[in-house]
């Protein structure tokens, strides 16, 4: 089924488009919500008011988000979990939860589908981008750390993970090697 994009859809395509899309995506789903019609001749003669339109649309929510878009930027949220030894969370992190901590902290309502990240399912740092429009897609820093452990904790975290532990068998080889050089020099 060929669609005249009436609205920009994320990851199909600009208004004004022309697409190819499946029979029940088209039926079922963009043109019941408005974002595309039918591509008959009638519809195919106003591909280019429907651009201009489009243009100017797109044009002025950018201005209005661009305020927002660098507030969001700034953004680093932190959250606390249960997680077990290695570092893997018990649950996740969802995209929900991120909107909803987003939406607290700038004071404009941020959907979860506007939020392009898989669920986070262990600890330390990451990045997610929220998609204000096609244009404009702040990325934020998320940080997950154990509870009752600071922040600061799990950033230090990897680092402790490349050191050795006491008491390990590399601990006692080093206490052997450092040992036989001075009973060596006893016996002389």
């Amino acid at each position: 089924m060929k669609v005249l994009l009436v609205k920009d859809v994320y990851k199909l395509g600009r208004a004004g488009d022309i697409k190819k899309v499946a029979d029940g995506f088209g039926r079922n789903f963009l043109i019941p919500q408005g974002f595309a019609v039918l591509a008959t001749e009638g519809a195919m003669k106003q591909v280019q008011k429907i651009k201009a339109q489009a243009e100017i649309r797109r044009a002025t929510q950018n201005n209005e988000l661009s305020g927002l878009a660098d507030q969001i930027k700034a953004v680093t949220l932190t959250f606390a979990a249960k997680a077990g030894d290695t570092g893997k969370l018990y649950g996740s992190i969802t995209t929900q939860d991120i909107a909803t901590a987003l939406s607290e902290q700038v004071r404009f309502e941020v959907k979860r589908q506007q939020v392009d990240i898989q669920p986070i399912r262990a600890l330390g740092e990451f990045s997610a981008h929220i998609r204000l429009t096609m244009d404009l897609v702040p990325e934020i820093k998320i940080i997950v750390h154990r509870e009752g452990e600071s922040a600061e904790g799990a950033e230090a975290e990897p680092e402790k993970a490349d050191k050795p532990k006491k008491g390990g068998r590399k601990a006692k080889e080093e206490t052997a090697e450092e040992e036989a050089p001075a009973a060596d020099a006893a016996t002389e």
